[in-house]
């Protein structure tokens, strides 16, 4: 699922209240550190497909030459199954980032601390759907 003008909100039971870079001890990275990577060294170049798909192609060490050899195959297999948006993502519900998707459904995040995120934040759905992340744990 893919968003247009909208903006999501940290989880309200999100611990921090402020962009956490996440990290992990693992030799194999998360998703999650995975999608942050992406995002704060590509803002607005990924949909939500395509970030799924690189994210998948990073995590599980798809090498470049089966990447060209056999990259609709990966995509169709990849996409055969449902996947969470971001509302699920770690990044909102436990690292303190908002997601943005702008008019063409490209996405940028924004640690909660910032001006960037307040604004969208306070933008109170005049010209962006705000939602927010699912929590942790239930109310």
């Amino acid at each position: 699922m893919s968003y247009k003008n909208t903006f999501i909100l940290i989880s309200p039971d999100c611990p921090v209240r402020e962009g956490i870079e996440p990290t992990s001890r693992k030799e194999s990275k998360p998703v999650h550190v995975i999608q942050y990577e992406l995002l704060t060294a590509h803002p607005y170049k990924y949909v939500y497909d395509e970030l799924l798909f690189e994210t998948h192609i990073r995590h599980k060490g798809i090498s470049e030459s089966m990447l060209q050899d056999s990259r609709q195959e990966i995509w169709d297999s990849l996409f055969a199954k449902k996947h969470a948006c971001m509302r699920a993502s770690a990044l909102p519900k436990r690292y303190g980032w908002g997601v943005h998707y702008d008019a063409a459904g490209k996405m940028a995040i924004y640690g909660a601390d910032t001006p960037q995120y307040r604004s969208f934040a306070e933008s109170g759905g005049k010209d962006i759907q705000l939602l927010y992340a699912m929590r942790s744990r239930k109310a």
